[in-house]
Protein backbone atom coordinates (compact mmCIF):
# COMPACT_ATOMS: atom_id res chain seq x y z
CA UNK A 1 0.00 0.00 0.00
CA UNK A 2 1.17 3.55 -0.97
CA UNK A 3 1.12 6.58 0.90
CA UNK A 4 -2.13 8.23 1.50
CA UNK A 5 -1.67 11.71 2.18
CA UNK A 6 -4.32 12.35 4.39
CA UNK A 7 -3.32 9.04 6.51
CA UNK A 8 -0.06 9.28 8.92
CA UNK A 9 -0.24 6.77 10.81
CA UNK A 10 -3.10 3.79 9.30
CA UNK A 11 -3.27 2.09 12.92
CA UNK A 12 -3.49 5.15 14.80
CA UNK A 13 -5.88 6.62 12.24
CA UNK A 14 -8.05 3.43 12.01
CA UNK A 15 -8.70 3.55 15.78
CA UNK A 16 -9.85 6.63 15.80
CA UNK A 17 -13.35 5.59 14.51
CA UNK A 18 -16.24 5.15 16.27
CA UNK A 19 -19.16 5.21 13.97
CA UNK A 20 -19.79 2.22 11.58
CA UNK A 21 -22.54 1.39 9.27
CA UNK A 22 -22.35 -1.99 7.36
CA UNK A 23 -22.65 -2.77 3.91
CA UNK A 24 -23.65 -6.35 2.09
CA UNK A 25 -22.20 -5.93 -1.68
CA UNK A 26 -24.99 -6.35 -3.89
CA UNK A 27 -24.57 -8.38 -7.30
CA UNK A 28 -25.93 -5.12 -9.43
CA UNK A 29 -22.34 -3.08 -7.51
CA UNK A 30 -19.85 -5.54 -9.34
CA UNK A 31 -18.37 -5.46 -12.68
CA UNK A 32 -18.09 -8.01 -14.93
CA UNK A 33 -14.64 -9.11 -13.36
CA UNK A 34 -16.78 -10.08 -10.34
CA UNK A 35 -15.35 -6.88 -8.06
CA UNK A 36 -16.73 -3.97 -6.84
CA UNK A 37 -17.07 -1.17 -9.37
CA UNK A 38 -14.88 1.64 -8.49
CA UNK A 39 -17.44 4.52 -8.30
CA UNK A 40 -19.76 2.83 -5.56
CA UNK A 41 -17.52 3.16 -2.32
CA UNK A 42 -18.91 6.87 -3.58
CA UNK A 43 -22.16 5.46 -2.82
CA UNK A 44 -21.70 3.80 0.57
CA UNK A 45 -19.72 6.89 1.68
CA UNK A 46 -23.02 9.06 1.43
CA UNK A 47 -24.98 6.47 2.99
CA UNK A 48 -22.91 6.20 6.16
CA UNK A 49 -22.32 10.12 5.46
CA UNK A 50 -26.12 10.73 5.91
CA UNK A 51 -26.35 8.03 9.01
CA UNK A 52 -23.61 10.08 10.70
CA UNK A 53 -25.26 12.97 9.99
CA UNK A 54 -28.35 11.66 11.50
CA UNK A 55 -26.80 10.36 14.77
CA UNK A 56 -25.77 13.92 15.22
CA UNK A 57 -28.54 15.25 14.67
CA UNK A 58 -27.89 17.16 11.84
CA UNK A 59 -29.53 15.67 8.70
CA UNK A 60 -33.69 16.02 10.58
CA UNK A 61 -32.83 19.96 10.19
CA UNK A 62 -31.52 20.07 6.79
CA UNK A 63 -33.97 17.97 5.46
CA UNK A 64 -36.67 20.74 6.98
CA UNK A 65 -37.49 23.30 4.13
CA UNK A 66 -37.64 25.75 6.62
CA UNK A 67 -34.04 25.35 7.69
CA UNK A 68 -32.18 28.10 6.26
CA UNK A 69 -28.78 25.23 5.98
CA UNK A 70 -27.94 22.54 3.58
CA UNK A 71 -24.69 20.55 3.47
CA UNK A 72 -22.89 20.27 0.15
CA UNK A 73 -20.34 17.68 -0.41
CA UNK A 74 -17.20 20.03 -2.02
CA UNK A 75 -14.83 17.42 -2.41
CA UNK A 76 -14.78 13.52 -1.99
CA UNK A 77 -11.34 10.99 -2.89
CA UNK A 78 -11.01 7.38 -2.58
CA UNK A 79 -8.13 5.31 -2.21
CA UNK A 80 -8.38 1.75 -3.24
CA UNK A 81 -6.36 -0.88 -1.25
CA UNK A 82 -7.59 -4.24 -1.87
CA UNK A 83 -10.77 -5.67 -4.47
CA UNK A 84 -13.94 -6.09 -2.55
CA UNK A 85 -16.39 -8.78 -4.47
CA UNK A 86 -20.37 -9.63 -4.53
CA UNK A 87 -22.07 -10.54 -1.14
CA UNK A 88 -19.45 -9.66 1.22
CA UNK A 89 -20.22 -7.61 4.47
CA UNK A 90 -18.28 -4.05 4.81
CA UNK A 91 -18.11 -1.98 7.25
CA UNK A 92 -18.21 1.95 6.48
CA UNK A 93 -16.52 3.96 9.43
CA UNK A 94 -16.96 8.01 9.40
CA UNK A 95 -15.24 10.55 11.49
CA UNK A 96 -15.06 14.02 11.57
CA UNK A 97 -11.30 14.41 11.31
CA UNK A 98 -11.21 18.67 11.44
CA UNK A 99 -13.65 20.92 11.74
CA UNK A 100 -13.78 24.16 10.38
CA UNK A 101 -15.53 27.50 10.88
CA UNK A 102 -18.34 25.79 8.45
CA UNK A 103 -16.42 23.02 6.66
CA UNK A 104 -16.01 19.36 8.17
CA UNK A 105 -13.27 17.25 6.74
CA UNK A 106 -14.90 14.04 6.93
CA UNK A 107 -12.70 10.62 7.15
CA UNK A 108 -14.06 6.82 5.78
CA UNK A 109 -13.12 4.18 6.16
CA UNK A 110 -14.56 0.25 4.41
CA UNK A 111 -13.37 -2.53 6.36
CA UNK A 112 -13.86 -6.45 5.52
CA UNK A 113 -15.31 -8.29 8.46
CA UNK A 114 -11.78 -9.69 9.90
CA UNK A 115 -11.00 -6.03 10.17
CA UNK A 116 -8.89 -5.44 6.83
CA UNK A 117 -9.22 -2.04 5.16
CA UNK A 118 -9.85 -2.40 1.29
CA UNK A 119 -10.88 1.39 0.62
CA UNK A 120 -10.27 4.20 2.76
CA UNK A 121 -11.28 8.04 1.11
CA UNK A 122 -11.83 11.66 2.51
CA UNK A 123 -13.97 14.64 1.69
CA UNK A 124 -15.16 17.94 2.69
CA UNK A 125 -18.79 18.96 3.95
CA UNK A 126 -19.57 22.82 4.13
CA UNK A 127 -23.07 23.73 5.61
CA UNK A 128 -24.09 26.95 3.52
CA UNK A 129 -27.64 28.87 2.92
CA UNK A 130 -30.31 27.52 0.44
CA UNK A 131 -30.74 30.71 0.02
CA UNK A 132 -27.88 32.44 -0.76
CA UNK A 133 -25.85 29.48 -1.37
CA UNK A 134 -23.16 30.77 1.35
CA UNK A 135 -21.22 29.23 3.79
CA UNK A 136 -23.13 29.22 7.00
CA UNK A 137 -20.61 29.19 10.16
CA UNK A 138 -21.36 25.63 12.65
CA UNK A 139 -22.94 26.43 15.48
CA UNK A 140 -20.63 25.34 19.19
CA UNK A 141 -23.17 22.72 20.10
CA UNK A 142 -22.48 21.84 16.10
CA UNK A 143 -18.74 21.79 16.63
CA UNK A 144 -18.94 19.53 20.12
CA UNK A 145 -21.09 17.24 18.56
CA UNK A 146 -18.92 16.65 15.80
CA UNK A 147 -15.83 16.05 18.58
CA UNK A 148 -18.05 13.11 20.20
CA UNK A 149 -18.26 9.60 19.20
CA UNK A 150 -21.65 8.76 17.95
CA UNK A 151 -23.14 5.72 18.70
CA UNK A 152 -22.94 3.06 15.06
CA UNK A 153 -26.29 2.80 12.84
CA UNK A 154 -27.76 -0.20 12.21
CA UNK A 155 -29.23 -0.79 8.72
CA UNK A 156 -33.15 -0.92 8.72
Amino acid sequence: MGKIGYITDMKEWMEGFSFRYPIKVRFSETDMFGHLNNTVPFTYFEQARIEYFKSLGFMQDWVDTKNETIPVVADLQCDYLRQVFFDENITIMVKAASVGNSSVDIHYLGMREDGTPCFVGRGTVVQISRNTGKPVAWTDEMKELFQRSPASAEKA
